[in-house]
C-alpha cells in the first residue's frame, strides 16, 4: 500500500520559514519524480515545485522561484520543500504528489496535504 505522508505544516508569520516533508512508503522512491501542489480556498490546485527521480533537475512556479527548494533524500524516501519569505497568498493545503517514471510510468499517487497558513 503506497503511502505519502506530509508534515511541518503550520502557522508562520509573513516572512517566516517553514520546511514540509513528504515521507513515502510502499513504492520504489527513486521510481517517482516528486513534486508539491498547493489548493488555496476556492481555487485549483497548482504545482509549485518538482523533482525528477534522481534529484537531478528541479523546477518551480514563478510565484515561488528564489523563496522555496524542494529537494529529495532517496535513501530516506522522503522529499522536502524548504518555504522561505514566506507570504500571506503561500497560505494554503499544500499536497506531496508521486508520479512513476519508466518501469513505474502512469502511476500517480497524492498524499493528504499539509495546512500552511501564513498571517501576522
Amino acid at each position: 500500500q503506497v503511502q505519502l505522508v506530509e508534515s511541518g505544516g503550520g502557522l508562520v508569520q509573513p516572512g517566516g520559514s517553514l520546511r514540509l516533508s513528504c515521507a513515502a512508503s510502499g513504492l520504489t522512491f527513486s521510481g517517482y519524480a516528486m513534486s508539491w501542489y498547493r489548493q488555496a480556498p476556492e481555487k485549483e490546485r497548482e504545482l509549485v515545485a518538482g523533482i525528477t527521480n534522481t534529484g537531478g533537475s528541479t523546477n518551480y512556479a514563478d510565484f515561488v522561484k528564489g523563496r522555496f527548494t524542494i529537494s529529495r533524500d532517496n535513501a530516506k524516501n522522503t522529499v522536502y520543500l524548504q518555504m522561505n519569505s514566506l507570504k500571506p497568498e503561500d497560505t494554503a493545503i499544500h499536497y506531496c504528489n508521486a508520479r512513476g517514471v519508466l518501469l513505474f510510468k502512469n502511476r500517480n499517487y497524492w498524499g493528504q496535504g499539509t495546512q500552511v497558513t501564513v498571517s501576522s
